[in-house]
């Protein structure tokens, strides 16, 4: 039976349990030698797996690591305040029931030790509205904790251990983009409430931008094929060399358990959080002022870019640091500070993270030509938000091709909300199913303002320069407050 794919943060989590084939010894009840042409048997060398030596090439002893970090993750347990309706019965006769009553939950989860003083980092989702916070250490001795600050959009906290005691073991925190696909990494947790536990795994991707797990927020994370299970949420994600360099978060599953694919937010996400929040018990992002998009094959052609990666600016908005910085609509970033941008997701992270005090150098395509601005970022006002366009399945498609359009009459502008910031365009009235314009994604109610980079007005002019081009077509639309470019296929 088909069972859909939940995407679930771990209120809980585990590691991975993944069992690591290794060379047997030639003493071993599994034959590991080869024969010699005499028929003797010849000696076989033992290798020690590459993904399990340290960097300065000594073999690295996985007890002797587990060893070194368990001290410094603990369980979190916490009481939850939820409101119930209450219930009575023959609610007919005898009125409504009573008024929502609360109720008193129950939860677990994990966290990491990173300071002394007794600072822990975990998950949003784990600490969020909980009443009372205790935290059990390594040795079972049990303290009281306070939330210092949350992080919805990245699913990262703060809380601090009350009247901590002077021997705390915090770990040291790794450098998050060192790592590589295959490392070998130990996921800690206490996993489904049963107390610390140590898996293993690799590393099987990092930059998951697009989860899809955190709505609306900065996704970034590591892929392992570690156990991660409920309960191990906000445990360590830790290197060959014994640095944190994640925090456990969630799992892709379709049966709620361990099913080999689990994410950490990198530590290089989490540390600027944690310090924002420590300071200010809130974070401040930086803030460009743009809608952008992906930018793929048919964009690329269509744009004629020599590159089908970056990230297209379809907007920007009136007086933002994009703006001041003279960014246009059109223009393709494929590189912030030297680092490559692939996605929107990765976009928005390095913006978001960059603060608002940071200058940024972005790389980008304009009308084919390499070139570099320099933008000094401002605070994201709390209602904005990096935009990320959404063209639907392929892009739009023209009039000829499954599409009724209206130049903006007033009745129009009225009928489908227009606003006055929209001075020239034409309204997506109908789109024919099946028709070129319904596979790219047209919808009712877009404005259409250009076709191939050409300004249009009225159904004349979109007629003119929708029926000279050859092949696929290039719309630029506006959709929900934001512009999107979007490719007819023809």
């Amino acid at each position: 039976m088909n069972r859909s794919i939940s995407r679930r943060p771990l209120l809980a989590l585990v590691s991975l349990a993944l069992p690591l084939a290794c060379a047997r010894t030639p003493g071993s009840s599994q034959a590991n030698t080869h024969v010699t042409p005499e028929g003797q048997p010849a000696p076989v060398a033992v290798l020690a797996h590459p993904a399990l030596t340290q960097a300065g090439g000594a073999a690295a002893n996985i007890a002797d690591i587990a060893e070194k970090a368990m001290p410094a993750v603990v369980n979190i347990s916490l009481t939850k305040l939820s409101k119930v309706q209450g219930q009575m019965p023959f609610p007919f006769f005898f009125g409504p029931g009573p008024d929502q009553q609360e109720r008193r939950e129950q939860g677990v989860g994990s966290g990491v030790i990173v300071s002394t003083d007794g600072y822990v980092i975990t998950n949003n989702h784990v600490v969020s509205d909980a009443q009372e916070i205790k935290v059990t250490l390594y040795d079972k001795r049990e303290f009281d904790a306070e939330v210092v600050g949350t992080d919805p959009k990245s699913d990262v906290a703060v809380i601090r251990i009350k009247a901590a005691p002077n021997d705390l073991k915090p770990i040291a925190i790794g450098d998050s983009s060192r790592i590589r696909l295959g490392d070998v990494v130990l996921a800690i947790g206490n996993p489904f409430g049963v107390g610390q536990t140590v898996t293993m795994g690799i590393v099987s991707a990092k930059g998951r931008a697009d989860v899809g797990i955190i709505a609306g927020g900065y996704e970034d994370f590591i892929q392992t094929d570690a156990a991660i299970n409920p309960g191990n949420s906000g445990g360590a994600l830790v290197n060959m060399e014994g640095q944190l360099i994640g925090i456990n978060t969630a799992i892709l599953s379709r049966s709620g358990g361990y099913q080999g694919i689990g994410f950490a937010i990198p530590t290089n996400m989490v540390s600027p959080i944690m310090e924002s929040l420590k300071k200010f018990g809130k974070v401040t992002r930086g803030w460009l002022g743009v809608s952008i998009q992906d930018v793929d094959q048919e964009l690329a052609s269509a744009m004629k870019l020599p590159t089908s990666r970056g990230v297209l600016i379809s907007d920007v908005q009136a007086g933002s640091p994009a703006q001041k910085a003279g960014l246009k609509r059109g223009d393709v970033v494929v590189k912030i500070d030297g680092q490559p941008v692939e996605t929107t997701g990765h976009f928005r992270n390095a913006i978001a993270l960059g603060g608002s005090d940071k200058s940024v150098k972005l790389e980008l395509y304009r009308e084919g030509k390499l070139q570099t601005l320099s933008a000094a970022l401002g605070e994201m006002p709390q209602d904005k938000e990096v935009g990320a366009g959404s063209p639907g399945k392929g892009g739009p498609s023209g009039g000829l091709d499954g599409l009724s359009l209206s130049e903006l009459t007033p009745e129009v502008r009225q009928r489908l909300n227009v606003g006055s910031d929209i001075t020239r365009g034409l309204a997506v009235m109908r789109v024919a199913p099946g028709s070129p314009a319904a596979r790219a994604g047209l919808r009712p109610g877009d404005v259409l303002l250009e076709v191939n980079r050409k300004p249009v007005g009225s159904v004349r002019e979109f007629e003119e320069q929708y029926g000279k081009t050859q092949g696929n077509v290039l719309l630029l639309l506006h959709r929900q407050g934001s512009t999107v470019f979007v490719v007819v296929r023809r």
